[in-house]
């Protein structure tokens, strides 16, 4: 009876396809950056990008921010009640959101609904033969395609945490004042003089790296579609689960490099 080598080649498949997807995002990484430098440059197909993934994700971006910062009031307050900890909930639900939460929930909610988004679009425009029509027309699809949509995202990004970090600091305030029997002036008071530039600059640095981790995996999965409308949706899920995956475990080592940066400092 013939025997068949079917596990060990599943072990090879499952080694080799990540180190594949690895080595074409460097290459796609590698042309952004060159072609980034070059003529033409579509500032209206920015400006509609921006518009795409900034202006529409607000609502959610809100309603994400609103809901974290009531939560972390909530367990912040009920956790230090017994003893006596209430005046500290202010610093830490403004140093939690600043920090972690805010940057964190608003990437998962964009590669939620932009990345899937990039994905599905490129893929559309793959399956239908648009990127191979651009490239007989001598236009790149990397300008096009990749560049506004990558810098939009590294662009609206921050601008979302900062949004969120003020909507989720009203949120805690709301919860510290009815909840907790917290003053409203105490508490905008504390938060302000406990919340300092280096919260800022961390939250803040975060958002541009996890702004590249959706969107480059996004481009990438959709511009390698080749089997149909079938292979859309499966891209779609692999530029989510990838963006999510890149934020948890971003969020370690980027929190661990703005600590080390903040002592030399």
């Amino acid at each position: 009876m013939p025997t068949t080598n079917t596990e060990p080649n599943k072990l090879m498949k499952y080694v080799e396809d990540p180190l594949l997807e690895l080595g074409g995002i460097t290459e796609l990484v590698k042309s952004f950056l060159a072609e980034l430098r070059t003529k033409p440059f579509y500032f209206n197909l920015l400006i509609d990008q921006i518009y795409f993934i900034g202006v529409k994700s607000l609502p959610l971006i809100i309603i994400t921010a609103i809901s974290s910062g009531m939560v972390l009031a909530l367990q912040y307050g009920l956790g230090l009640e017994k003893f006596g900890g209430k005046p500290y909930v202010p610093r830490l639900v403004a140093s939690s959101i600043l920090r972690e939460m805010g940057p964190v929930f608003t990437g998962l909610m964009i590669a939620a609904r932009v990345g899937a988004g990039i994905a599905s679009e490129i893929g559309s425009m793959v399956v239908t033969q648009q990127i191979d029509a651009m490239r007989a027309l001598g236009t790149s699809p990397i300008k096009r395609i990749v560049i506004p949509r990558i810098l939009a995202t590294v662009i609206a990004l921050p601008i979302l945490v900062g949004i969120c970090a003020v909507i989720g600091n009203i949120g805690g305030l709301i919860i510290g004042h009815y909840e907790l029997g917290l003053d409203p002036s105490f508490y905008f008071r504390r938060m302000m003089e406990t919340s300092n530039i280096k919260d800022y600059v961390a939250g803040m640095g975060k958002s541009v790296f996890f702004a590249l981790f959706i969107s480059i995996p996004a481009c990438y999965y959709g511009l390698n579609v080749k089997n149909g409308t079938k292979e859309v949706g499966l891209a779609t899920t692999k530029a989510v689960v990838a963006g999510s995956l890149l934020i948890f475990v971003g969020d370690f080592f980027l929190s661990k490099l703005f600590w080390v940066i903040e002592k030399w400092l």
